[in-house]
This record gives C-alpha cells, structure tokens and sequence, in this order.
C-alpha cells in the first residue's frame, strides 16, 4: 500500500488496546477526521477517540442525535485508512433498539474500531453534560449490552456502557446500574458528568472493572490529570473536544484578520 495510507482499516487492533488498558491509564485524544488522528499518533498518544459531538461538529450540528450510524461509520473509516492506532467510537445509544445495536457493532467493529462506547439515555438523546435528560430502564440497558457482546466478533472488541444515571438518580443510581451492566457483559463503564473528585474515587471503588473517565471542557466535571485518575483506579481518559475547540478558536482568528485586512499579510 502506498505510504499515504499507513492505517488498518477494516483490521481493529483490539488487543493493542486490551494491552495498553491492562498495563495502566490509557490517554485518548479527541479527533474529527483523518489528519488529526495523524497529528495525535505523531505526538505520541497510543489511542485515539472519536465523539459523537465531534462527528456532529465537525458538520456544524449540535450533539443532539442528529447523526447517523453511516455517517459515523464513514468517519470511522476515513480515519482507520491513515492510522493505525486503536480507536474507541462513540456509539450515542447504539442508533435504535436492540436490532439497531446488533447491526452497529458489527459495522462499527468491521469499519476498524477497537472499542465503543453506548448510553443508556433515551432518544433523541443530549450531550452527557446538559440539563434534562431522559434514561431508559435498567433492563432496556442490559439487553442492549447483551445484543451488543453477542454481536461482536472480536473477543478483545470493547463494548463500554456509558451511563448518565449521575446528573438524574444520583451518584448511587449511576453505580447501581454500572454493576448490573457489568454483569450483563460489559467490558468497562464509562460514568458520565460525575462532579466531583470524590465521586469519581467512590465510583471507582464501589464498581471496579475496567473505567472509563470523560474530561471535557465546560462540563460539570473537574478536569483531573491522566496521573489522578489512574490512582483513582480509572483505566481510560478522554478528551472528546479539546483539539477541536482549539481548532475552531485558531480559524475563528484567522477568518476574522483575513475579513478585516483583506490579506494574510499581518
């Protein structure tokens, strides 16, 4: 293949995955599109993320269930073509019902992700640190997960339950729910908008397993280092916005001074 494309699309390099999990905190910066994920993997990250709202984004769209299991899928694609790290996807609440589920994984894991990641919210589903949102029941959650392990083909594919139980049952309802996925056969838990440091140790402890922890900008949790977290017992980070909203910062700057001067010159 030519060097342009040194990725392994269609090939999940799960096991790299399981690997760096198993041997401590795994950092996974956010990325949008082929050439971020190629400038993340020469800075040295060993994982890399694709959000929801950066797919959404990255089409001028809000995080608001808007985009589509193909759209995802593409994006997906594009990226694993010009890298070859492991990617975690983010799946929203698996693109419909339990049918919907099954089919996502098995185009997600074909498209050349390692890991995803689905919520237990209801749809249309918000961004995890907005206000209002609806959950689905328990048991609706855990069939979820079940069509989702079953479905995939790859022992070391990572199915992630996302749960966003803390901002409407509380801390104790979050971890509720997180052990009874667990049981259902997920492989991690990712708690959303926990709020405190404390919560996210008490999390860690009463839960256990392999933990995913969210640091997003402007949200309702504190943004701790990749160092606190790993103490705390959490396995991987992500930052599903933060190269993104430096992006947009940098192009809003440079559209504004080539309006005003009419050139590039300063």
């Amino acid at each position: 293949m030519s060097e342009l494309f040194k990725g392994n699309e269609g090939r999940p390099n799960t096991a790299v995955l399981r690997k760096l999990v198993s041997e401590g905190i795994v950092m996974a910066p956010g990325v949008f599109n082929g050439i971020s994920a190629i400038m993340a993997e020469r800075r040295g990250f060993k994982a890399i993320y694709l959000s929801g709202s950066g797919v959404a984004g990255s089409m001028g769209l809000p995080d608001l269930s808007l985009t589509t299991l193909s759209e995802v899928i593409e994006e997906t694609r594009r990226i694993k073509l010009v890298s070859s790290l492991p990617l975690i996807v983010d799946i929203d609440t698996g693109f419909g019902e339990v049918l919907n589920v099954e089919r996502t994984i098995r185009e997600v894991e074909r498209s050349g992700a390692s890991a995803v990641h689905m919520e237990d919210q209801v749809l249309p589903k918000k961004c995890g640190h907005l206000e209002g949102k609806k959950l689905i029941q328990p048991y609706e959650m855990v069939e979820k997960i079940e069509a989702a392990v079953k479905s995939k083909t790859n022992k070391d594919f990572m199915v992630i339950a996302r749960t966003d139980a803390r901002s409407v049952e509380g801390i104790d309802g979050a971890i509720d729910r997180a052990k009874l996925y667990l049981k259902a056969g997920a492989d991690g838990i990712f708690p959303e908008a926990l709020e405190t440091k404390e919560e996210f140790r008490e999390f860690s402890e009463k839960v256990g397993g392999i933990l995913l922890a969210n640091m997003t900008e402007f949200g309702k949790s504190p943004l701790l280092s990749s160092k606190e977290l790993g103490e705390l017992g959490y396995r991987i980070v992500i930052y599903p916005l933060t190269a993104f909203r430096g992006v947009l910062k940098r192009m809003d700057e440079i559209y504004s001074s080539l309006y005003k001067n009419g050139s590039q010159l300063p």
